[in-house]
């Protein structure tokens, strides 16, 4: 059975939930069978938030899992709550320029990528989470880009409706974060 497990962590407001809702969206609209489990403090803003996802062709069986396929690290306590959830089957992302360490967990990949920055300077702050959705896609492969997409939709469709340039936008953000991946591939 093809189960990918999916742990997103970063800081509150960094979009880590609405990624996970986006994912898993795209996954059941695919006919996929999904599972997402939020995990954040009550605050809204300067908690760590943590998204469990998976993403299955069959049933899934179990809930909670120990060990994630891949672990999407935004930020230094992000970092050091999320270590535990890998295993040498792994693969890491971490922001390198949020996060002032490196991960130095035991895993088959990490990758480093400095998607905060490109998104303040190449595109807008507020779609940060959207150049990790990308980064997602691309590292996974569990989707494919177009049921991304139709989740960004269904997610964002009135806002793009009443601010088309938004839609663009989000698009270039997800193909940039797509971009990301493949070019640490060719390296």
């Amino acid at each position: 059975m093809a189960r990918t497990k999916i742990v997103l962590a970063g800081e509150g407001g960094q979009g880590v939930q609405s990624i996970a809702k986006i994912l898993v969206e795209a996954g059941y609209e695919a006919g996929k069978q999904v599972l997402y489990i939020p995990n954040f403090g009550v605050e809204q803003r300067g908690g760590v938030s943590i998204a469990f996802c998976q993403i299955a062709d069959e049933t899934i069986g179990e809930p909670r899992y120990s060990k994630g396929d891949i672990i999407i690290m935004l930020s230094d306590r992000a970092i050091d709550r999320c270590e535990r959830y890998v295993s040498e089957n792994s693969t890491v992302v971490y922001d390198t320029s949020v996060c002032t360490v490196k991960p130095t967990c035991k895993c088959k990949r990490i990758i480093g990528i400095d998607a905060n920055k490109i998104a303040n300077e190449k595109l807008s702050a507020r779609v940060f989470n959207i150049i990790i959705l990308g980064v997602l896609l691309a590292a996974t492969n569990v989707l494919e880009l177009s049921d991304i997409k139709n989740a960004m939709e269904k997610a964002l469709g009135k806002k793009f409706d009443a601010k088309p340039e938004l839609r663009e936008l989000n698009y270039k953000a997800l193909e940039m974060g797509m971009d990301l991946v493949k070019e640490k591939a060719a390296l």
